[in-house]
């Protein structure tokens, strides 16, 4: 693997708290007390959550005004986290991807009206589906990976060319235009469409075109190399157990999507590159920021790898993102020219909760309340008190989810939540149907702790999932 150009900081940093923080830029531009609002929230959160660390950026006026990590990279043995750090991004690699085409299409390489099958012929309706469509998630290309955990077979390695063979030769979820529905399958789509039309690797072009111009050097391909030991590592919880060393993903499982990691610094700089139009022509900045509408006229709050929507009347764009063993969020205010992004080593590790939190203290907002359900489920409310005495009623299962289940997760699980007793209350808070599963998710609450739970069920009724985590 490739070593990281920084070294890691003396013993005497090592004999600090787990609240450490390593500027590499002035933070003159946030006012002591808002600078010690964020570390409060920061060290907070590492608490409630149990995540090992995290890493934020600021960008402000033009600057990054503020870079800090804070906890534990790694837990045994201990190991301070630094800003200069690197973090996987999950989806958050989308845009970047989204950014290469649009490069692509000032190059005269191809157009996003081009269908599919220019690059791609021998894919589900290749020749019905713009690339556009791709892009925006509106292309109804079946997703490839439809749970919050890795199931085995993501253990081993695949091609990309392999996933579009399992995913994007099904029939389609739905009629290219008329729905939005997220799907990793699109950016494996997108990534090999980037390598056809330059004729180079992804990354290789990716490298090239953005980030070398940004001066991003932290940058690396985790599909290809993964992490080092001088970078975090990354865990996951099973219920209110300790974190635990993640399992990773095998190579050719993030081509496209979620292949890239970096340190806060870096995506402050990209921020600030789509803040200030820097890579693209205004042209193809309005495509990127603009929100794709479907046949029918209505506009689906999605653009080109990010979300686009309004947050206390201002515009922002928005991603979030998991990999195994890490969890990231960006959220920009274009014209306002704020942007903050917070990365952290542990699934489900609250990088958008942080970011909600940091918003007002950066911008005056009215909070925005979040639509709710009220529907209990039975089965998941008998499951969930099953769990809570290390029972598992495995026929509810699919084979997937009982090999997640493993002795030391039942353990995990069972030894965490069983002290907390019969919950106050347990209400359905969301329900989504996609590629064919019923996704449902549910508020758990207790005396002193707010838990959700988050299923996903077939059409033959067989349990795929069943995730338990703090809200």
């Amino acid at each position: 693997m490739r070593r990281l150009s920084f070294i890691l900081h003396s013993v005497a940093i090592v004999l600090l708290s787990t609240l450490v923080g390593f500027p590499a830029h002035s933070q003159t531009q946030l006012p002591p007390d808002v600078r010690e609002k964020i570390d409060k929230l920061a060290t907070e959160t590492l608490a409630k959550t149990g995540t090992p660390s995290i890493s934020i950026v600021v960008v402000k006026e033009g600057q990054i005004a503020y870079l800090k990590a804070y906890g534990n990279a790694r837990l045994d043995p201990k190991a301070p986290a630094q800003s200069e750090m690197r973090y996987c991004l999950g989806s958050l690699s989308k845009p970047f991807t989204a950014e290469a085409i649009l490069l692509l299409q000032e190059q005269g390489k191809l157009s996003l009206d081009d269908k599919v099958s220019r690059f791609l012929p021998d894919l589900t309706r290749a020749n019905e589906v713009p690339i556009r469509h791709v892009l925006s998630m509106t292309s109804g290309y079946q997703e490839y990976q439809t749970l919050d955990y890795l199931p085995q077979n993501f253990l081993q390695p695949t091609t990309p060319r392999r996933i579009l063979d399992q995913a994007a030769r099904r029939p389609l979820d739905f009629d290219p235009g008329t729905k939005w529905e997220i799907s990793d399958t699109n950016y494996v789509i997108a990534g090999m469409i980037v390598e056809k039309a330059s004729g180079m690797p992804l990354y290789r072009f990716l490298r090239e075109k953005l980030f070398e111009p940004l001066g991003m050097e932290s940058v690396v391909d985790i599909d290809k190399e993964k992490l080092g030991p001088a970078d975090p590592t990354g865990y996951i919880r099973y219920g209110l157990g300790p974190p635990r060393p993640a399992p990773q993903e095998g190579q050719g499982w993030l081509f496209g999507g979620e292949e890239l990691a970096m340190a806060a610094q870096d995506l402050g700089k990209w921020d600030l590159s789509v803040i200030n139009h820097e890579l693209l022509k205004p042209s193809s900045y309005r495509q990127f920021e603009a929100t794709a509408l479907l046949s029918n006229g209505l506009a689906t709050a999605y653009a080109m790898g990010n979300g686009i929507t309004r947050k206390a009347g201002r515009r922002i764009i928005y991603s979030a993102g998991d990999v195994s063993g890490f969890s990231a969020a960006n959220t920009i205010f274009p014209d306002e020219r704020i942007a903050i992004a917070v990365f952290a080593n542990m699934d489900a590790g609250a990088p958008a909760e942080i970011i909600d939190a940091v918003i007002p203290l950066l911008i005056p907002q009215k909070s925005e309340p979040d639509p709710e359900a009220s529907q209990k489920l039975e089965q998941t409310r008998k499951i969930f008190d099953s769990l809570q005495h290390g029972i598992l009623n495995r026929s509810l299962f699919t084979e997937d989810a009982n090999s997640y289940f493993s002795e030391q997760a039942l353990q995990d699980i069972a030894s965490s939540l069983a002290p907390l007793g019969n919950p106050q209350e347990f209400v359905q808070t969301e329900r989504s149907v996609k590629s064919g599963m019923v996704f449902r998710s549910y508020r758990i609450k207790f005396a002193n702790h707010t838990l959700a739970a988050h299923t996903a069920e077939l059409q033959t009724g067989k349990l795929a999932q069943y995730l338990i985590e703090e809200e």
